[in-house]
């Protein structure tokens, strides 16, 4: 059940990360900018999580080549709503306290707390804008509320070894926060759980006065991040709790997927596996939930058209072409055009981009607006891969942004 806020909420996103470990595919764009899934953006989803549950005073900070960030929001989000207190909007850095960027993420609301003074909400929501999951932001809010807390951090149960990559929170019985560690390389488990522990998503809920008090309290230079200078201090002064994500109820969410799913894209390999993810007749991730839309960028071209092939396991985007092609689990984005003979395996084509005849790609992001010519090949050898386009460690190869071609869609 999605619960309305009854309160008056500010959310606020944090959308000005570098992604440095996504390069290329954050060359000449944010990390929230990155296309996904065909034809989403990775911002889509923690918007799209927000106004599903009803919160829909969303300020989004930005910072690091934002401008293709900018341009997709104004161009597919509704930016304002039908009351004054509807609205996204997005905040470059003002240097209100100096000309300097941001120093963390807690850095950035202080720059920035004019807007949580002017807009006066009882509950501040600040909420990362880089991982792939679906959220009731709602039910948080109630456990918030009825737990009477100042400060909640939504949480995730991971395995013991998969939280030494994380912030690990250490609770009591009643999920009150007693500790807080950044990546231990022995992480406490969790109350009645020896095999895992509680791991901070980086989304909190902070009573007004409380987000104040603490953005105050920080002088002189240095980093000051929610995750890093806050949390492990917080708890000593304030209540502070850890909301369990994997109690949230979605709507629509089908038996087979992975109840609490989460994904941190930060590099190219979770990237990939998320795009993975999707793909399947039970993905881990669906999309296809009428209940919980994932909103996404419009697009104005024609419906897919496929004349022959072989396609198996595929997701294919608005306005493709595909022509006697063998494509395998893959995603193409919009408008992507596949010619004869080309052959594509467990890859991801982004937007507007044509595969020419017989090319041959296996394990490969092509990013948008790539013309790959024909016979080419990608993913069959290292060595040459290495030389013409980008290889991860993970044997991934990436084809960085080609030049932007007039279509009908940003």
């Amino acid at each position: 059940m999605t619960l309305i806020p009854t309160q008056r909420v500010l959310a606020i996103v944090l959308a000005g990360g570098k992604g440095e470990r996504l390069y290329p595919l954050t060359k000449e764009r944010s990390k929230p900018a990155v296309p996904f899934g065909g034809k989403y953006r990775i911002i889509d989803f923690v918007l799209s999580n927000l106004v599903n549950s009803g919160v829909q005073s969303i300020y989004i900070l930005v910072q690091y080549l934002s401008q293709s960030l900018i341009e997709y929001i104004r161009a597919n989000w509704r930016t304002a709503g039908l009351t004054r207190d509807q609205f996204i909007t997005m905040v470059p850095p003002q240097m209100r306290l100096g000309e300097m960027w941001y120093r963390g993420t807690a850095d950035a609301v202080r720059q920035n707390l004019n807007l949580i003074l002017d807009f006066d909400p009882e509950v501040v929501a600040v909420f990362g804008a880089d991982h792939i999951y679906r959220m009731d932001i709602g039910q948080m809010l109630q456990f918030h509320n009825e737990q009477k807390a100042d400060i909640t951090v939504a949480a995730r149960p991971v395995s013991l070894k998969a939280a030494t990559s994380f912030g690990v929170l250490q609770t009591d019985a009643k999920g009150k926060i007693t500790g807080f560690e950044e990546k231990p390389a022995e992480p406490k488990h969790m109350p009645g759980d020896t095999a895992r522990a509680y791991v901070s998503m980086g989304n909190y809920l902070f009573n007004r006065d409380v987000l104040i008090e603490i953005l105050n309290s920080k002088t002189g230079p240095g980093e000051f991040d929610f995750g890093k200078t806050i949390l492990p201090e917080a708890y000593k002064k304030y209540k502070v709790l850890a909301y369990d994500f994997a109690a949230n109820e979605l709507p629509g969410l089908k038996a087979y997927e992975e109840q609490d799913y989460w994904r941190d894209v930060g590099t190219l390999q979770s990237y990939f596996d998320a795009n993975m993810d999707i793909l399947g007749a039970k993905p881990r991730l669906n999309l296809n939930n009428r209940r919980w839309f994932i909103h996404s960028g419009r697009y104005d071209g024609p419906p897919a058209k496929i004349l022959d092939g072989k396609l198996q396991n595929c997701i294919i985007g608005d306005g493709c072409f595909v022509r006697n092609a063998t494509i395998k689990n893959s995603i193409l984005g919009r408008g992507v055009h596949i010619h004869d003979g080309a052959v594509i395996e467990d890859s991801i084509i982004n937007d507007f981009c044509k595969i020419r005849a017989d090319a041959r790609l296996r394990r490969t992001i092509v990013d948008r607006f790539n013309d790959i010519p024909i016979r080419e090949t990608i993913g069959h050898d290292a060595e040459k891969d290495a030389r013409h386009y980008f290889l991860d460690g993970s044997g991934i190869v990436v084809v960085p942004r080609g030049k932007t071609r007039v279509v009908k869609s940003v």
